[in-house]
């Protein structure tokens, strides 16, 4: 972000808007939005202006415009309608200490004016660090659509009430109540209703200290997906915005973690290969003791919790220590890696079975399970199997498949530094070792189509993308 998004308290702090044409009008409109002493500098004031300095909503000052006149006021705004004035008056409110807003010229700008959606107080200000504001103000209109004109009355009582509720609740039955308010009908009613119904509702429920809607599971086993943050569900999302602590593995996107509370504890429980540091009894054993300090936690895993990824332990644990969970699926590693490549996972009237397996398996003495499931109708998906690879070959050449089969390996699926390598199986090896395909990745195994000769010989090729 070159630009920072900040909200500003302006409660009797001055505010200077320098010139008296619609362009400082416009801007005085904004700011009387707020609570700030509005001072317009100019040698005369149009219709609108000169109205509210009338209304003594304004003060309008027609000295000279030097520091001296602007020092003490953190804001200023810019806008005689006159480039070049605007420009040297910048340079004044600069030397003054000011933050400056000159209309039209953002690179004067210390300050940009977001579009603003007002539900006052709930208040979303949209900006694109000046760069497209009719982009701004479409997102403004859909927000607009978005949220109920009652909302920020919803807000204020919530606000009036939190210190009984802060006197009579502790933090997570708090927590549970606002859920309660903006997540349930109560919500739906203050549209319809207004505060009356509602507050004499809320009151009743923070006296009693019974929340009627179910709250979730202190628990929550979430699936992050395989790899861009947009990839993770909603209630995944709003499991990490409720969180107070987050467990989270190596293989989750940083990006996922921005979309959780700024004020929850993010704890990395992550396994580096040939690292042990973070055992699965430890694991398990800060998720019990947390979830028994009373705090909500998020155990955050790569992909989905139920596909290899030791949710079931984690569940076990919880269950032995009498503590609720719930599982939130992810989009697993096999799903997010065949969409990466434009393929399916199952085809009508070409695959209709699909075996999830992993590469740690494949170590036996005899043929792995996978490989009687291995005809021409299916496809096998193999988590960690990189490393596995020489084995797995084994596996397919004991079995007599080796050469009619052929691997898609995606490494690193659905980031940015994606990899993908097709070739036969029976170089597999050697071709995953020249394409520099690392874990994470998914290597599917399917029988190759020998009706075109150009499959039937198959070139191994890498494909970035």
């Amino acid at each position: 972000m070159k630009t920072f998004p900040m909200f500003l308290t302006m409660t009797d702090r001055r505010v200077v808007i320098l010139g008296g044409g619609e362009q400082a009008t416009q801007k005085c409109r904004l700011m009387l939005k707020t609570e700030a002493a509005i001072e317009v500098f100019a040698p005369t004031l149009d219709v609108e202006l000169q109205a509210l300095a009338d209304a003594g909503r304004i003060t309008h000052r027609t000295g000279p415009i030097t520091a001296r006149a602007l020092q003490g006021a953190p804001l200023v705004f810019v806008g005689t309608g006159c480039p070049g004035i605007d420009a040297a008056l910048h340079a004044v409110a600069r030397d003054a200490g000011a933050l400056v807003n000159v209309v039209d010229q953002p690179d004067l700008c210390d300050a940009i004016t977001p579009a603003i959606v007002d539900r006052d107080p709930v208040v979303v200000a949209i900006g694109t660090e000046g760069t497209a504001p009719v982009l701004a103000r479409q997102v403004k209109t859909a927000l607009e659509r978005m949220l109920d004109p009652r909302l920020g009355d919803l807000a204020a009582l919530a606000g009036r009430l939190r210190d009984y509720a802060a006197q009579r609740l502790g933090p997570r039955q708090r927590r549970d109540l606002w859920r309660w308010v903006f997540n349930g009908p109560l919500r739906a009613q203050h549209a319809r209703e207004g505060d009356a119904a509602v507050a004499r509702a809320i009151k009743e429920v923070i006296r009693t200290g019974k929340v009627p809607a179910a709250a979730p599971a202190p628990v929550a086993l979430v699936g992050a997906g395989p790899g861009s943050r947009d990839l993770i569900t909603l209630r995944g999302v709003q499991r990490l915005q409720e969180a107070d602590i987050i467990f989270y593995d190596r293989l989750v996107d940083p990006g996922v973690l921005e979309l959780a509370r700024r004020d929850a504890e993010r704890v990395f429980v992550g396994k580096e290969p040939g690292c042990h540091a973070w055992p699965q009894d430890k694991i398990n054993a800060v998720i019990v003791a947390a979830a028994k300090r009373g705090q909500r936690v998020v155990r955050l895993k790569c992909g989905d919790p139920g596909v290899f990824a030791r949710g079931a332990e984690e569940a076990d644990a919880l269950r032995a220590a009498e503590l609720e969970y719930e599982i939130v699926p992810g989009v697993t590693a096999a799903s997010g890696a065949a969409a990466a490549v434009g393929g399916f996972l199952t085809e009508r009237g070409k695959s209709d079975t699909l075996v999830l397996t992993t590469g740690r398996c494949a170590d036996g003495n005899g043929v792995p399970d996978w490989v009687t499931h291995l005809t021409g109708r299916s496809n096998v998906a193999v988590y960690m199997g990189v490393a596995a690879a020489p084995k797995i070959a084994d596996c397919l050449s004991r079995a007599g498949l080796l050469d009619q089969v052929e691997l898609t390996a995606v490494s690193k699926a659905q980031h940015a530094d994606q990899k993908v390598l097709r070739c036969a199986a029976s170089d597999m090896v050697a071709e995953l070792d020249r394409a520099g395909i690392e874990s994470p990745a998914i290597l599917f195994l399917s029988h190759r189509d020998t009706s075109t000769a150009e499959v039937s010989e198959p070139i191994p090729h890498l494909v970035a993308v």
